[in-house]
C-alpha cells in the first residue's frame, strides 16, 4: 500500500505549527509499520530547505486562467527522514522564507494562487506516475480542493479511484475566497458547484470536508467541538459525522527524548530530580529569572487562538494575590503582544522574562527546565506541546478544550496528569497558577506526578494503527 500525505508544512523542512510536526511524524510512524508512506509539500525557502539537495522527478505546467504556471517535482537526497520527501517547486510562488507570512508577519496575499497551483502540481505528478499511490492523505484547508478536483475536474477525473483522507488539523483556517475568483479554478462540472460554496464564498476546507472519503480531527475531544462550534460550520461536521473519525496526534519519540536531546543542557540520567534542577539552573542564568521559585513556560505563537492576549493581565494579576513564580514567554506573533512582553520583563525583573523568537532549541530547553507549561487556549485542536512537556517531567496547565481535555486530565481526577482550569479569563488562568504553586511546594506529591508523567506512551505507534486501519477499510489492502 502506497500512501502520500499532501500538506504545507512538513518537519524539518517547514513547520510553522502542529501540522508540520504531525506531516513529520505521522509517516515515520507508518513506514515503521511497514506502509510505503511518503510526504510532498511546496519548497519554501526555509533555511533547511537552502541546505539540502533535491534531485529532479518531473516538470510541468498548471493552467491558472489564462496563463501557464511553470513547477518542478523534487526529491529530497539527503539523512533520511523516515520517509521519502517530494517537493513542489514554482519560481515567486513558493521560494519564500516564511510558510504562510513574510518576515513582518504579514500574510502574502496570494494564498488562493500559491495553493491551487501546489494542489494541482501534486494531481498532475501523480498522473504521470507508474506506480500511482493507493491513497491520498491531504492536511487541512491549503489542500481541501484535492478530494473536489479528482472527482469533478475533467482533467483529473482519473484519479477518482484515488480514495481520498482529509484532516481538520485547525478548524479555524479554512482558506476561504470570494467567487470572483473563481476564474482561477480547473473547469469543473457545473452541477458540483454547490460542493464548493459556503455561506456565498468558495471554502477549501468545506469542501474537503464534503469530498473526502473520509474526515478525521487530530483528537476525540475537538472533533466533538466542532459539531457544536466551529464559526458556523456545526451543522456540516454534523452532516459527515459518519464518516467522520477524531485520531489523538502523537509525537516522535525519537526528537523528544529527555535521554538524548542534544539541545538541552543536561540530558536525562537515572534521577529525575537531578535532570530538571540542572536544566532549570541553565535557564535562570539565561533569563535572569530566581531558580528557587517555580519556573512557568509558555512556548507558541503569541496570537489570542493560544490565549497568549490574556497574559498581560493573567501574570500581573497572579504576582499582586501573592503568587510566587517566575515566567518565561517564548514565541513570536501579534506586535502588540511582543511589546507588552518586552515591557513586563522590564516591570518585573526577575519575575517574567521573554524571548520574541521562533526558536526549537530554547523550546526543548524550556521543556527541560520549566516546571510547569502553561497553555491557556482559546482553541486546541490537540496541542502537542503538553505531550512535550510531560515527556520532559513539566507539568501542564492547561484550559479544558479540544484536545488538552483529552490528554491532562486534572490532578483532582483520576490518572490526574495536569491542572485544568475552564473558563477563558485572566482569573482562571491565575486560580490555576496559585494551585501550580501550591503543588511546588508539596516537593513529594510533584515528584510522584513528574514520574508518571514521564513515563506516559504519547509516540504514534497507536495512533498510526488507527491510521493503517482506516487506510485498510478504504483501500482494501
Amino acid at each position: 500500500m502506497r500512501i502520500l500525505h499532501v500538506s504545507t508544512e512538513c518537519y524539518p523542512a517547514a513547520k510553522a505549527g502542529g501540522l508540520g510536526d504531525v506531516a513529520g511524524a505521522l509517516p515515520k510512524a507508518l513506514n515503521q509499520l511497514g506502509v510505503d508512506t511518503s510526504v510532498i509539500i511546496p519548497k519554501h525557502r526555509t533555511s533547511w530547505m537552502r541546505r539540502q539537495q533535491f534531485a529532479e522527478l518531473s516538470r510541468g505546467f498548471v493552467r491558472l486562467h489564462n496563463g501557464l504556471v511553470p513547477y518542478v517535482i523534487e526529491e529530497y537526497r539527503g539523512p533520511s527522514l523516515g520517509f521519502p520527501l517530494m517537493v513542489v517547486s514554482s519560481r515567486g510562488l513558493f521560494d519564500r522564507e516564511g510558510v504562510y507570512t513574510g518576515p513582518d508577519g504579514i500574510g502574502y496575499g496570494d494564498e488562493v494562487e500559491r495553493n491551487l497551483v501546489f494542489q494541482q502540481a501534486v494531481l498532475k505528478w501523480i498522473q504521470d506516475l507508474p506506480n500511482q499511490p493507493a491513497l491520498l492523505h491531504c492536511h487541512d484547508h491549503h489542500t481541501g480542493l484535492i478530494p473536489f478536483m479528482i472527482a469533478h475536474c475533467p482533467e483529473y477525473k482519473d484519479l477518482a479511484h484515488i480514495p481520498t483522507v482529509f484532516t481538520v488539523h485547525n478548524g479555524q483556517y479554512t482558506g476561504s475566497f470570494s467567487w470572483e475568483k473563481l476564474y482561477l479554478l480547473p473547469f469543473f462540472d457545473s452541477y458540483a458547484r454547490g460542493l464548493l460554496d459556503w455561506e456565498d464564498r468558495i471554502n477549501p476546507l468545506a469542501t474537503g470536508i464534503r469530498c473526502s472519503w473520509r474526515l478525521t480531527t487530530v483528537s476525540p475531544g475537538y472533533l466533538e467541538e466542532l459539531r457544536h462550534d466551529s464559526n458556523g460550520m456545526e451543522w456540516l461536521f454534523g452532516s459527515e459525522w459518519a464518516k467522520s473519525q477524531g485520531i489523538l496526534n502523537g509525537i516522535d519519540t525519537q526528537i523528544w527524548d529527555p535521554a538524548t536531546d542534544p539541545m538541552i543542557d543536561t540530558p536525562l540520567g537515572s534521577d529525575i530530580a537531578t535532570f530538571k534542577a540542572a536544566n532549570k539552573e541553565a535557564l535562570a542564568h539565561r533569563f535572569r529569572l530566581n531558580s528557587r521559585l517555580p519556573l512557568v513556560a509558555f512556548i507558541g505563537r503569541l496570537v489570542g487562538e493560544k490565549g497568549a492576549d490574556l497574559l498581560p493581565a493573567a501574570i500581573p494579576l497572579f504576582l499582586r494575590e501573592g503568587g510566587a513564580a517566575a515566567f518565561v514567554i517564548l514565541g513570536t506573533g501579534n506586535p502588540w503582544l511582543e511589546e507588552e512582553f518586552r515591557r513586563m520583563s522590564h516591570l518585573y525583573p526577575g519575575y517574567v522574562d521573554a524571548s520574541l523568537e521562533y526558536n526549537e532549541a530554547l523550546a526543548h530547553q524550556l521543556y527541560a527546565g520549566a516546571d510547569f507549561l502553561l497553555m491557556p487556549s482559546r482553541v486546541e485542536p490537540c496541542g502537542l506541546n503538553q505531550m512535550y512537556a510531560m515527556r520532559y517531567g513539566t507539568v501542564p496547565v492547561v484550559r479544558r478544550v479540544g484536545g488538552l481535555k483529552d490528554t491532562v486530565p486534572d490532578v483532582g481526577d483520576e490518572d490526574g496528569r495536569g491542572l485544568q482550569f475552564q473558563q477563558y479569563s485572566a482569573h482562571d488562568i491565575a486560580v490555576a497558577l496559585m494551585r501550580a504553586t501550591h503543588l511546588y511546594k508539596d516537593a513529594g506529591s510533584l515528584a510522584a506526578l513528574r514520574q508518571r508523567i514521564m513515563a506516559l506512551d504519547f509516540s504514534w505507534s497507536r495512533s498510526a494503527a488507527r491510521y493503517l486501519s482506516l487506510y485498510r477499510e478504504l483501500t482494501d489492502l
